[in-house]
């Protein structure tokens, strides 16, 4: 194996530091909907994509069998419901209890390979999941007692990781055919399409956003995606699946970090005691799951 240009590990930090932002630009980009948001995310990601697809991969598109297509559509449109429900949840909670619940993804794909796939359960894994679904109670209760509207929030929060589940589960077999940079343009294009039709639909303006919006959406589309995940995935080559694992899992505290010096949020006792709970559950779970190769708990560059 090469000898990587610099140490993979600070690849990871920087990884870590740039998808903890996602929530950040979308809380900052207060006057779009969460769906432009969205579709602005990923469209101007397609097109950044664009030059080099046309380059190095063009040809790979024309080998896609028509089945790893649809399967790619599904995906595309799961990933695209995640990016609402999740954006639109950080109108009504705060980034630590958004973050933290949407983290809880491995756990959605665990029951998803069980149901689907037959996948067993360890006393492990069983134990772990009820210590991080347990965490996520307190996150909601604390926020109802804040709010009704901030237990709204969570609960998107959590659809946002059931759909982002869909997109892995369903995703994760046309990944194996294509090359990485192929399935992401295919994907990001799909969503990006779906976003478009449903903004249509709902009568959603495209423009008329001040430029300080369109900053955060260019900046969501490079900073978390290209500094973040892809970066995850350049480590992979030296790095363990888990480590990245075990580092996307953090996200929620870089999150809640910037959180609270950049939009003021300060972090409820609930928060803390649930994001924790969360966090070692999470923690937990991908140790004792590490070694069982149908579950995705893996992120690719689609999410954050």
């Amino acid at each position: 194996m090469p000898k990587p240009p610099f140490n993979p590990y600070i690849a990871v930090i920087i990884g870590v530091l740039s998808v903890s932002t996602a929530a950040i630009f979308v809380k900052l980009a207060d006057s779009a909907p969460a769906s432009i948001i969205a579709n602005y995310r990923l469209f101007l990601a397609v097109l950044i994509m664009t030059p080099y697809v046309l380059i190095k991969t063009r040809k790979e598109f024309f080998s896609v069998s028509k089945r790893d297509w649809l399967l790619s559509i599904v995906a595309g449109v799961f990933l695209a419901f995640h990016f609402i429900l999740w954006f639109e949840s950080l109108n009504f909670t705060s980034v630590a209890s958004s973050v933290v619940l949407v983290t809880l993804q491995p756990i959605f794909a665990f029951l998803g390979t069980y149901f689907f796939f037959k996948e067993r359960f360890t006393a492990g894994t069983l134990i772990s999941m009820i210590i991080a679904i347990t965490g996520s109670v307190v996150i909601s209760w604390g926020d109802f007692q804040v709010s009704g509207m901030a237990l709204y929030g969570d609960i998107l929060a959590l659809l946002g990781a059931i759909m982002v589940t869909g997109y892995f589960l369903v995703g994760q077999h046309v990944r194996k055919r294509l090359s990485l940079v192929t399935y992401t343009f295919l994907v990001y294009g799909v969503s990006s399409v779906t976003l478009f039709l449903y903004n249509v639909m709902t009568r959603q303006p495209f423009s008329g956003y001040p430029a300080e919006d369109w900053m955060y959406f260019l900046a969501l589309a490079i900073i978390p995606t290209f500094f973040g995940h892809t970066l995850f995935n350049w480590a992979l080559k030296w790095v363990s699946t888990s480590t990245i694992s075990m580092s996307v899992v953090f996200e929620p505290i870089g999150a809640s970090i910037l959180a609270y010096f950049i939009l003021g949020e300060v972090i409820s006792w609930t928060q803390w005691l649930g994001g924790t709970i969360v966090i070692f559950g999470l923690s937990l779970f991908i140790f004792s799951t590490s070694h069982q190769k149908k579950v995705r708990i893996t992120h690719e560059p689609n999410r954050e």
